[in-house]
């Protein structure tokens, strides 16, 4: 994922907006998955905002990531 710093920010942005406690640390992708990091649990608000921004992108495979979880 090219410039996932950028994407950090972003999200981070939209999130604020909505006033939620929660922000994105990290972003990672690699053929098979998805990690993104966050400082808390995320709610599932905060979850289909992030869902949505990663939906916009156009450097992700979607049909290898099957959905979210927690370790």
């Amino acid at each position: 994922m090219a410039k996932a710093n950028i994407h950090v920010s972003n999200i981070n942005k939209l999130l604020k907006e909505v006033k939620s406690n929660i922000s994105v640390d990290f972003i990672w992708f690699d053929n098979k998955e998805l990690i993104i990091t966050t400082n808390k649990v995320a709610a599932v608000s905060d979850l289909n905002i992030i869902k949505k921004h990663v939906k916009n992108l156009n450097d992700i495979d979607y049909s290898n990531i099957i959905s979210s979880r927690l370790p």
